[in-house]
C-alpha cells in the first residue's frame, strides 16, 4: 500500500499503518509552503482521525530513512520499529 500510494502521486515517501482493529490506511508526504508533513505522520494523523487507539504495524517506502518524529510516533501507538523499503520493495530494515 505504501509503495502503490508513493507511485500513484509520484512522491518522495509513502507510508501505510495498521490500526488495532485491521484496518489500514495509505498516504504519502505533504509538501506545501505552509505545511510539510511526512508519509508516516499523514497515515497516522488518518487513522487516529477515524478513531484508532493504537498501531500494529507502520511500513515506510523511501529512498532517504524515516526522521525521529516517524519513530517516536508510531513508538507512541505501540509500534517499536517501523518496516523501511525502498522504492523497488526491497526491505532495508
Amino acid at each position: 500500500m505504501a509503495r502503490a500510494a508513493r507511485a500513484r502521486n509520484g512522491s518522495a515517501e509513502g507510508a501505510a499503518v495498521r490500526d488495532e482493529t485491521g484496518r489500514t490506511y495509505s498516504a504519502t508526504d505533504v509538501k506545501l509552503a505552509a505545511l510539510s508533513l511526512s508519509a508516516v505522520q499523514v497515515a497516522v494523523a488518518m487513522a487516529i482521525s477515524s478513531g484508532a487507539r493504537s498501531l500494529e504495524a507502520v511500513a515506510v517506502v523511501s529512498e532517504g530513512e524515516p526522521g525521529d518524529g516517524d519513530r517516536a510516533v508510531a513508538a507512541e501507538l505501540g509500534v517499536p520499529s517501523l518496516l523501511v523499503a525502498g522504492p523497488d520493495g526491497t526491505l532495508r530494515s
